[in-house]
């Protein structure tokens, strides 16, 4: 190749070789902040805004970075979805059932009593139309979200005293979340809901006599086994526990649409790992916690069925007075049935026969 047709090629090519770096400028830096709802000792929890803050930057050249802070440095723990409605913080992390107060069918998109599991809500909320209307009611908030994690189906909580029957809720002061707390309203408890940073003290002075959180390695980071060793089970209201990331309206609308992709990528790979590394860590906070002394019970069999019958008649009478909530509850209920149906069919014939054998 002589002089002439050197240069030329390499004039011809030097657009090519360019094109990278000029793609690369074409998306702006963009920052933002984002507060979770929970604390840093629960590492599990917030461990899903610190993996948004980094697979989004991994994702973009950091050129789009969240900053991610734990419950209460910007806003209150239990007013993430106010901080992000009102443009405090462009993004948060929730769970939407901590703001029933606002509107009583934000509940279906973390969990209601006696409602789907893991798997069962997720099919809802991706394949049942779930999706469609939480997006429907965020925008409402001037929000958009997405489901960032699970905690999977948690545990009934700490008790001070032994419950042998219905009767024992009577006056009880139980620290419990969403719609759960009024299930153990009517029957017969005094339902509070504490950010998480506030339970033990609650607990140890004799504030409330009970509380619920998560799980083992929730709860023993919690330090609840120290103030109360009663430990029940099933969290019946809490069957999963779904998150969300809340991200402002005006914030997420003017964003490239490689950045949008980030944020859904990073979402989808935090829901299947949150809920992973607490199926890997509850039994062994659990060994811990029963070594310690902790006394695991299960509900009687009447506070189960009284709990039920309340729940569906919570659900129903919200669904009478709240036409939003009915839609959506007209949406969950046969859905929910028909994945009962099946579970109980193959997930829960071959469970009940397995767990049974393994413990022989």
């Amino acid at each position: 190749m002589n002089r002439r047709s050197f240069v030329a090629a390499g004039a011809a090519a030097a657009p090519v070789l360019a094109a990278p770096a000029i793609a690369q400028t074409l998306n702006p830096e963009v920052r933002w902040r984002m507060q979770s709802s929970f604390g840093r000792n629960l590492d599990i929890l917030f461990f899903g805004a610190e993996q948004i803050s980094k697979r989004v930057a991994e994702l973009t050249d950091n050129r789009f970075q969240i900053r991610a802070f734990p419950a209460g440095e910007i806003a209150p723990a239990l007013q993430v979805l106010d901080a992000v409605q009102n443009g405090t913080i462009e993004c948060g992390q929730t769970p939407l059932y901590w703001y029933i107060g606002k509107d009583p069918a934000l509940t279906f998109f973390t969990s209601i009593p006696f409602g789907g599991n893991f798997r069962q809500q997720g099919a809802w909320m991706k394949r049942g139309g779930g999706n469609e209307l939480c997006s429907e009611m965020l925008r409402e908030f001037n929000c958009v979200g997405f489901l960032l994690g699970d905690t999977g189906t948690q545990m009934g909580g700490w008790f001070r005293n032994e419950i042998r029957s219905l009767s024992d809720l009577n006056g009880l002061k139980f620290r419990i979340a969403g719609m759960g707390g009024q299930v153990f309203q009517r029957l017969g408890a005094s339902p509070a809901l504490i950010a998480g940073a506030d339970v033990y003290p609650a607990l140890e002075r004799g504030t409330i006599d009970a509380a619920e959180w998560v799980g083992p390695h929730d709860d023993e980071k919690l330090g609840f086994n120290r103030v109360a060793r009663f430990y029940y089970a099933p969290g019946f209201w809490e069957p999963c526990a779904r998150g969300h990331m809340v991200i402002n309206q005006r914030a997420w609308d003017p964003l490239p649409d490689a950045y949008k992709t980030a944020i859904q990528v990073a979402c989808a790979e935090v829901e299947l790992e949150m809920v992973a590394r607490y199926d890997a860590a509850n039994p062994v906070a659990l060994r811990r916690l029963v070594g310690g002394g902790a006394q695991l019970r299960a509900w009687p069999r009447e506070v189960m069925q009284a709990a039920w019958r309340v729940g569906h008649e919570l659900m129903e009478e919200n669904a009478s007075k709240n036409a939003r909530f009915k839609r959506i509850w007209d949406s969950y209920r046969p859905f929910r049935d028909d994945q009962f149906q099946w579970f109980r069919l193959a997930d829960s014939a071959y469970d009940a026969f397995a767990f049974s054998a393994a413990a022989r």
